[in-house]
């Protein structure tokens, strides 16, 4: 060999193995950038899956809470229909009751309704015909009591209601109607109602 093929051998020696350092160099980035990325994806997979963990948490507790409230609304409802079925029996009753219970009651609110004593009765159909005189009577002989003159008179106009009576003086009427009584009734006593069913 010759002195300038050994100086070339040696340049290309010198070469390979500035080459090979390199190429090491550039493996051993490329190996950290590599590990860098996949630890930065690792990160990012845990926090998709931590965010995804918690929103699916929120959901959970909004749809429960959304049919805690479906549940209470719903049981609310039933109460309510129960509390008016209720009202609803008691209205029953108090039309279907016997004739001197039901002329008791239905004179005694005739009574309480009384300002000057001296009304007109009105009653339904079916009460004008069977019991409007004894309501009459039973009515009068009780306003005395409250210290009014037993002046009431019967109408011959029968009422478009199911029970009891609307009191009339000139334009002036007290309803004192099943309809009417049951109505205040709910008013004030609906959640009394409600209490005693649900207790």
């Amino acid at each position: 060999m010759n002195g300038l093929e050994k100086i070339t051998a040696r340049i290309e020696a010198d070469a390979e193995a500035e080459a090979e350092r390199i190429a090491g160099e550039v493996r051993a980035q490329c190996d950290a950038i590599r590990a860098e990325g996949e630890a930065k994806a690792s990160e990012v997979r845990w926090r998709m899956l931590q965010d995804g963990v918690k929103a699916a948490e929120e959901r959970t507790r909004r749809l429960n809470k959304a049919a805690d409230m479906e549940a209470r609304k719903s049981i609310l409802s039933t109460k309510q229909e129960i509390v008016a079925e209720a009202f609803r029996k008691t209205e029953e009753k108090i039309c279907s009751m016997n004739g001197e219970l039901y002329v008791a009651f239905v004179a005694g609110y005739a009574c309480r309704a009384a300002v000057t004593g001296r009304e007109e009765i009105i009653l339904n159909e079916t009460d004008l015909a069977t019991c409007g005189q004894k309501i009459l009577d039973r009515a009068n002989a009780l306003l005395p009591g409250r210290g009014l003159p037993g002046s009431l008179t019967l109408s011959d106009r029968a009422g478009d209601f199911r029970g009891g009576l609307i009191l009339r003086d000139g334009d002036v009427s007290v309803n004192c109607t099943i309809e009417a009584l049951m109505d205040e009734a709910r008013e004030n006593l609906a959640a009394y109602a409600a209490a005693a069913l649900f207790s």
